[in-house]
């Protein structure tokens, strides 16, 4: 349900609003890049936090979101970036690659894939309610971090209660395999039915149980959650900090924009 790992690496002790920071200074670094030479070391960093945290196990498992990003961000831009003033990569009949679109478009699949990586890291070391503490401590108000962290907990509730629909509809004899692929995804459209009736009455529920225990009550929150900064934490954010700041300042100077 969750992709967070119970392990004991550096970053899952770390404070959770310093993982917060440090997988938003990836994600801005990475954002700035436009070069290939330049996306590569993100993308060993990426590389080397899945290996030091322990997060290859959800690495193989989205590894067909992380080949499929790649893939179609590679084949999307490659095609459609637009011919330039040098011959192309590859030129037959209407499909045109021309040099600048394909060094673009790998400049993008790995942009994307330092994206997925960072986020599965962070959520392979933080688990949920680490999350909210850490929305939270940087300043949000407790209903936002609240509501973010509520969509982690609600959509593997409604992906179980889906199967559990149709797993029921198969016991009754409803063949969701039967027919071509239009008449098999209209199959899927009743079970949509009880899914949401049950969201609903789900969700009224959940809306009943905060107001019976002061949700919207506007005093300080407490937590029992307490995580301490120490020196890894700190050595953590400056190493972001540093990485950062040098892709800003090569940024502002123009070295990132693609040639």
């Amino acid at each position: 349900m969750y992709l967070f790992l119970d392990h004991s690496s550096w970053l899952h002790r770390c404070h959770p609003l310093v993982r917060l920071v440090v997988a938003s200074a990836l994600f801005a670094t990475a954002f700035l890049a436009d070069r290939v030479s330049w996306q590569l070391p993100l993308l060993a960093i990426s590389v080397a936090m899945v290996a030091s945290t322990g997060s290859w196990p959800n690495i193989v498992r989205l590894r067909w979101l992380f080949g499929l990003v790649f893939a179609m961000t590679l084949l999307v831009w490659a095609l459609f970036y637009g011919p330039d003033d040098r011959a192309p990569l590859v030129a037959f009949g209407p499909v045109l690659i021309s040099q600048s679109g394909a060094r673009f478009a790998l400049t993008m699949a790995l942009k994307l894939t330092v994206f997925l990586a960072t986020g599965t890291v962070f959520l392979s070391v933080t688990r949920v309610e680490e999350f909210a503490y850490a929305l939270t401590a940087a300043g949000l108000p407790f209903r936002i971090g609240f509501a973010v962290t509520l969509s982690f907990r609600l959509v593997p509730v409604f992906l179980e209660s889906a199967e559990k629909v149709v797993q029921a509809q198969r016991c009754r004899g409803y063949d969701f395999e039967r027919g071509g692929l239009l008449e098999r995804f209209k199959r899927y459209v009743p079970v949509l039915v009880p899914v949401f009736m049950g969201a609903l009455r789900r969700t009224d529920g959940l809306a009943m149980a905060l107001d019976a225990r002061g949700f919207q009550l506007d005093r300080d929150r407490t937590t029992y959650l307490h995580f301490p900064i120490g020196r890894r934490d700190l050595i953590a954010v400056s190493a972001a900090a540093a990485v950062l700041a040098v892709y800003a300042y090569l940024w502002s100077e123009g070295r990132m924009v693609p040639v």
